[in-house]
C-alpha cells in the first residue's frame, strides 16, 4: 500500500495482475470486493505492468480525479528498461525525446500507430518523431498522443527511461517505444515472451485531490528488486537507489516537487 485516507486508495501493483475485468482468474477490483470493500478505478495500468494505481473509495471523488486523468491534468511517470541493439546503440537514444505519434485500433483490437511505420521522421539532434498529417491514416479514428522521455541511464544493451505520457491512450508508451526502436524490455504485445515480466513501472502520479481543499497530492511507487535484474550486471556504480533518485529530480523539474 503507498497511500489511503477515506477517498483514496492507491496500491503497487505487481506484474501480471489485472486491475479490473479479468475474465480467467481474479484482479484487484474482485480482491477488493471478496474482502468486503468496493473500489473504482480511477485509471488503468496494463495487466503487464507494475507499480502505482489509484482508487477512489467513495463515487463522490472518482468523477473529478477520472477527469483530471482524461484531460491531461494528472501527472504520470513510468520506469522502462528498454533493450539495445549492440555496443554503440545507446548514441541513437537522445538524452530526452519526445514521441508524437497518433495511434489509432486495428485488427483483434491491437494498438498501433495511426500512419504507415515508413512514413515516422526521427530526428535525432532535436529527440522527437512524428509523422505529417497527410501520412495519418483517414480511413480509421485516430488519438493524438504524445510521450515524453528522458534517459536515465545507458549501457550497451539496456538503457532506463523515465516515460511521461501527455495523453492517455491504451498501450501508449509500450507502442510508442516500440514504434521508435526502443521497445519495454519482456513486452509480450512485440515479442517479449523471453522474459519473465514486462519492464514498465508506474512510478510516479500527482493530482489535485478536491476533499483536501484542492491541494496537491504526489505519489510515489518504487519498483521492487525483480525490475532491476536484466541490468543489475550492467550498472557499473550506478544502483537502483540513484536512478530512482535521478527520475524524482526529473519529475520534479517538470511536474513539481515529488
Amino acid at each position: 500500500m503507498i497511500a489511503e485516507d477515506a477517498a483514496i486508495l492507491a496500491l503497487n501493483k505487481p506484474a501480471g495482475i489485472s486491475v479490473t475485468g479479468e475474465r480467467h482468474g481474479t484482479d484487484l477490483v474482485k480482491m477488493a470486493a471478496d474482502a468486503g470493500e468496493r473500489l473504482f478505478p480511477v485509471h488503468r495500468i496494463d495487466k503487464a505492468t507494475s507499480g502505482l494505481i489509484l482508487f477512489a473509495r467513495d463515487l463522490r471523488w472518482h468523477g473529478g480525479i477520472t477527469r483530471q486523468f482524461a484531460k491531461g491534468g494528472a501527472g504520470k511517470g513510468y520506469l522502462v528498461i528498454t533493450a539495445l541493439a549492440g555496443p554503440g546503440a545507446a548514441a541513437s537514444l537522445p538524452a530526452a525525446g519526445t514521441i508524437d505519434l497518433p495511434l489509432s485500433v486495428g485488427r483483434k483490437n491491437r494498438v498501433r500507430v495511426a500512419a504507415p511505420r515508413a512514413s515516422i521522421v526521427a530526428d535525432q539532434a532535436a529527440g522527437t518523431w512524428s509523422v505529417s498529417q497527410a501520412d495519418v491514416f483517414g480511413h480509421v479514428r485516430t488519438y493524438p498522443s504524445v510521450t515524453r522521455f528522458t534517459t536515465l541511464w545507458a549501457g550497451d544493451r539496456h538503457a532506463v527511461l523515465l516515460a511521461r505520457p501527455l495523453t492517455g491512450r491504451r498501450h501508449q508508451i509500450r507502442v510508442h517505444l516500440a514504434w521508435t526502436g526502443f521497445g519495454v524490455l519482456g513486452d509480450p504485445l512485440f515479442g517479449g515472451a523471453d522474459w519473465p515480466r514486462a519492464y514498465l513501472h508506474s512510478l510516479y502520479l500527482s493530482f489535485a485531490a478536491a476533499w483536501r481543499d484542492g491541494a496537491m497530492l504526489a505519489l510515489t511507487a518504487p519498483p521492487g528488486g525483480d525490475f532491476w535484474q536484466p541490468v543489475l550486471g550492467e550498472l557499473s556504480g550506478q544502483d537502483p537507489a540513484a536512478l530512482i533518485d535521478a527520475a524524482r529530480r526529473a519529475l520534479t523539474a517538470t511536474l513539481g516537487p515529488c
